[in-house]
């Protein structure tokens, strides 16, 4: 058996429907993951809080910025809309770099140019100036985007939802409650440019405290792209990676159900019998706080079941919120109930979304996370469009169809996903048919000495320092030789109903949750019935003996 370029063999089992096993690249001096203290984390958490605020906090202060700046309100509105453009192409052009760059220097000219960014927006003399400031500013406030991938790369196998949660949790109160500080720094300050100072202060403060609590690379760090080549890696990256495309494909449909909700919940509570202000409508948004409070332990629910499952109970979640946004349109309390379901379901779907891509080699974990929030903005986009027309046409039973609707393809990908298995066999062999996987009961096993050396000697000369052959492929029974160079990581993956470890050369550690094990020459053990991973601590050889369903 051989291993399909860029992916680990599938350990076990070939485990399905969590993401693959992907193992870091071999390079000089690959570190392993090693597990972030809560204190990094939780800075981690802050950083993004303060840094998103920034695309968020103005909406509250347009009509204050169409006074002061003597234009009407809609078109003070296109600061908002700048906004989203910025951090989208910071997203497109600035994140990727995470990969080759030092964390540390990154980290610094993106809040030094976010907060003088912030000052000119404060003094900005019309409304030009402001536009183009908060072009730049949210071009360069995208830190929460390379920081995600980051805390997911220092937490390692086994706690890396819990980081991405963590952040996600961060950036989702970072949204909701900027508004209200800003229009409370507003009123305190008499002007809409207070504000404005205010975020520069805080975004300024992170100068002294993140840098220093970052390492200057986290994980792996493959060979420096030039930045042509490091952007146009970005398709590639969505052909090549099965988790992306799930990933990506789930995203974009989960949030366009998300934008349709937002983007026409202001018109319905404005219209009969209903009839509210914007200021109700502005209070859904702390009103579904305890939904992204919830979220958070999506990272937990990841770490011991997969994506998949979180992804399914996600989707449980926006149908419950659904039918009740459309069956009791006429309640607010039905609509805040659904608003917070909602808000679970899509946080929680990204949490687990994004723990899956970033069990990918970590000298790709940024571009993976640009690919993934590119197609989450395009489904939300698309969503938002979608949902102006239909509401304008036919009302709100429209629009939340349309949710309904977008739902129903992402239900269509995760149940695909489920079904999907990784195959341990190159894409060139299995179209060629030259592969021969099952030895048939009664047949002579193979050496698993020479196996062992032949493999082990293929693992040298291959990127990724592995290499594998399945020795018995038999109805449920599955049996493979998996050799790995010192260093390489197998990252966590779903646990098949019963298997069994047995290492042949060297020493390997099998870690699952917040426990570990070294294992040596000789010794048998069984699989965790959890998320597990395998890291070679020395050249190793292991037998991989599992069952399926």
């Amino acid at each position: 058996m051989e291993l399909p370029t860029g992916r680990a063999p599938a350990p076990a089992t070939e485990p399905a429907p969590g993401p693959a096993t992907t193992p870091a690249p071999r390079a000089a001096g690959r570190p392993a993951a090693r597990p972030a203290g809560r204190p990094p984390v939780l800075l981690m958490a802050v950083a993004g809080a303060v840094t998103v605020a920034n695309l968020y906090f103005p909406q509250p202060l347009l009509a204050a910025v169409a006074r002061g700046l003597r234009v009407s309100e809609q078109t003070a509105g296109l600061v908002a809309s700048v906004a989203q453009v910025g951090y989208a192409l910071g997203i497109l052009l600035i994140v990727p770099l995470a990969d080759t760059a030092r964390l540390r220097r990154l980290t610094s000219v993106l809040l030094a140019l976010t907060s003088c960014g912030l000052l000119v927006a404060a003094v900005a003399p019309n409304l030009l100036v402001l536009t183009l400031a908060t072009l730049a500013l949210s071009t360069t406030t995208v830190l929460p985007q390379v920081l995600t991938p980051v805390a997911a790369a220092l937490a390692g196998p086994g706690r890396r939802g819990r980081a991405v949660g963590a952040l996600g949790l961060g950036l989702t109160l970072g949204s909701t409650v900027s508004r209200t500080v800003s229009g409370a720094a507003s009123d305190a300050g008499g002007t809409w440019r207070t504000a404005y100072v205010v975020a520069a202060a805080a975004t300024a403060a992170l100068l002294f405290l993140l840098p220093r609590a970052l390492p200057d690379r986290a994980g792996t760090v493959g060979h420096r792209l030039p930045y042509r080549r490091l952007l146009g890696s970005l398709p590639r990256l969505l052909v090549d990676h099965r988790e992306v495309r799930v990933s990506a494909a789930i995203g974009a449909t989960v949030f366009a159900a998300y934008s349709v909700f937002w983007a026409t919940l202001a018109f319905h509570l404005a219209a009969p019998p209903l009839g509210f202000g914007p200021g109700v409508a502005g209070l859904f948004g702390l009103l579904s706080v305890p939904g992204a409070l919830l979220s958070a332990y999506a990272g937990r629910l990841a770490d011991r079941f997969g994506a998949e499952a979180v992804n399914t109970w996600s989707l449980l979640c926006l149908a419950v919120s659904l039918a009740l946004v459309g069956f009791g349109a006429r309640s607010p309390v039905a609509l805040v109930v659904g608003a917070n379901l909602l808000v679970l379901g899509t946080s929680a779907s990204q949490v687990a979304n994004q723990a899956r891509i970033f069990g990918l080699p970590s000298s790709v974990a940024a571009r993976v996370n640009t690919v993934f929030m590119l197609s989450s903005f395009g489904g939300g986009a698309l969503g938002s469009l979608s949902a102006a027309w239909l509401y304008g046409a036919y009302g709100w039973t429209a629009a939340v169809l349309a949710a309904v609707g977008f739902s129903a393809v992402a239900a269509v990908v995760v149940a695909v996903a489920r079904r999907g298995v990784p195959s341990c066999v190159t894409r060139d062999r299995r179209e060629a048919k030259t592969h021969d996987p099952r030895t048939p009961q009664g047949e002579t096993m193979q050496d698993l000495a020479a196996l062992a050396d032949e493999h082990l000697a293929k693992a040298h000369a291959d990127a990724h320092g592995r290499s594998a052959h399945l020795v018995v492929h038999d109805g449920v029974l599955r049996q493979s030789v998996i050799a790995l160079v010192s260093g390489t990581v197998l990252d966590e993956h779903n646990a098949p109903p019963a298997a069994s470890l047995q290492v042949l050369r060297g020493r390997v550690r099998l870690t699952a949750a917040d426990r570990s094990e070294d294992l040596s020459t000789g010794q048998l053990r069984m699989i965790p019935k959890e998320r597990h991973g395998l890291t070679a601590l020395d050249d190793a050889v292991v037998l991989l003996t599992a069952v399926n369903d």
